[in-house]
């Protein structure tokens, strides 16, 4: 099945992480668990459960194009296009507060290319700062199992020096100096608002 983003460019999904471990049976892969959109969704499940937030994973809007019938009783989608940019990838509310925050992995081991980012992401940021929402991006490096959280207002910060040429990536010392550290649990496995409680004492 092919997925066309709203300008007409083929998505080209990422390797599912059973397939590299599968493939990598060494080195920083082995022992590898779920992806962070795994993590994430079941620490949200984990707070909607006990009543802490309601934080969701935004749902991306398909329009289908093409369909094939093989079998009366069978549809096989063959073509469809994203309708729109998306923004960030979860929001919800916590305490009163409104929450939108974006999930990025790498494999680097140095840095964050800010490339895993794209401009209309950015904007939305800068429009929920705006409206005193609270925004940050969730970063993992997988190959030392580190989760990061960093603010919007650094992440916007890095983004304005590399459009005046800067860097085109964070280091991970940089990230390491103004992020917040999560360590991963069991229940929840990611519990980051535990951060915002600090960041914003609504403990």
């Amino acid at each position: 099945m092919n997925f066309h983003y709203p300008n007409g460019k083929q998505y080209i999904p990422k390797k599912n992480v059973a397939e590299i471990g599968s493939k990598i049976k060494n080195g920083s892969f082995s022992n590898r668990g779920m992806t962070l959109e795994e993590d994430l969704n079941e620490t949200n499940a984990f707070y909607l459960d006990r009543e802490i937030a309601v934080i969701h994973k935004k749902p991306t809007p398909v329009q289908i194009v093409q369909v094939d019938y093989p079998r009366r009783s069978a549809a096989v989608i063959k073509e469809a296009y994203f309708k729109q940019a998306s923004t960030t990838d979860y929001n919800g509310v916590y305490k009163g507060r409104y929450i939108d925050f974006e999930a990025k992995e790498t494999q680097n081991a140095t840095s964050f290319p800010l490339k895993n980012f794209h401009e209309h992401q950015i904007h939305h940021m800068q429009a929920v700062l705006a409206q005193k929402g609270i925004c940050f991006v969730i970063i993992r490096f997988t190959a030392f199992e580190q989760v990061f959280l960093l603010e919007a207002k650094h992440l916007l910060s890095f983004w304005e020096r590399m459009k005046s040429g800067g860097r085109k990536s964070i280091t991970k010392i940089e990230i390491e100096r103004i992020a917040y550290c999560i360590p991963l649990g069991f229940q929840p496995r990611i519990d980051y608002i535990k951060i915002i409680e600090q960041l914003y004492e609504l403990s």
